[in-house]
């Protein structure tokens, strides 16, 4: 206590001074960046893309994923409920034919399940969405190489997989076109 007589602080007591001296900053002013300062964009992708461009680029691809993904979902789910109402397309009948079906439903499923993450963030998941890419291209030449093998004399069976071959083409032109936008916005705010 001979501090308070002799005029000296202790370590405490100045700390309190510093701290009492020191400006207080309300949260608006510490969000603003100093002048100097880089911008925070690189702490996510999304942030770095350019904003008009890099918006409807990744809003493309979320919609054209999203759009696969739905009526690929769509279409295991009916497989799996409904194998029956599907079978004779595919020239499957009796229980052998409706497993059949349903084993197809589940491998939809099965397929889709890297979709909702790319959907979400298609720019911190491009990898993933890389493999949804490939897993396109997989169906699309898998489902074509079905149909040229498929002899005359079936045609409803080689219409049920022209069906697949149309979509998958469709989607898998969707989806590329928005991911070849969405790399190409990141690219451009990357490039000084």
């Amino acid at each position: 206590m001979g501090n308070e007589n002799t005029g000296e602080s202790s370590p405490a007591q100045t700390e309190k001074e510093e701290k009492a001296e020191r400006p207080i900053v309300h949260s608006t002013a510490a969000a603003q960046p100093a002048a100097n300062a880089q911008p925070a964009a690189a702490a996510h992708p999304v942030a770095a893309m350019q904003p008009a461009a890099g918006k409807v680029a990744l809003w493309a691809a979320r919609v054209a994923v999203f759009i696969v993904f739905v009526v690929n979902v769509q279409c295991a789910v009916q497989f799996i409920i409904w194998p029956d109402a599907f079978a004779p397309a595919y020239e499957l009948s009796g229980v052998a034919g409706s497993v059949a079906v349903q084993g197809l439903g589940v491998a939809f499923l099965m397929w889709n399940a890297t979709y909702p993450l790319v959907i979400v963030d298609p720019v911190r998941f491009r990898a993933l969405y890389f493999i949804v890419l490939v897993q396109q291209i997989i169906g699309l030449v898998g489902e074509s190489a079905i149909l040229a093998s498929i002899p005359e004399g079936h045609a409803l069976l080689a219409a049920g997989i022209s069906r697949f071959v149309a979509f998958d083409g469709a989607g898998l032109i969707a989806m590329a076109a928005a991911f070849a936008a969405l790399t190409r916005s990141l690219r451009r705010r990357q490039t000084p």
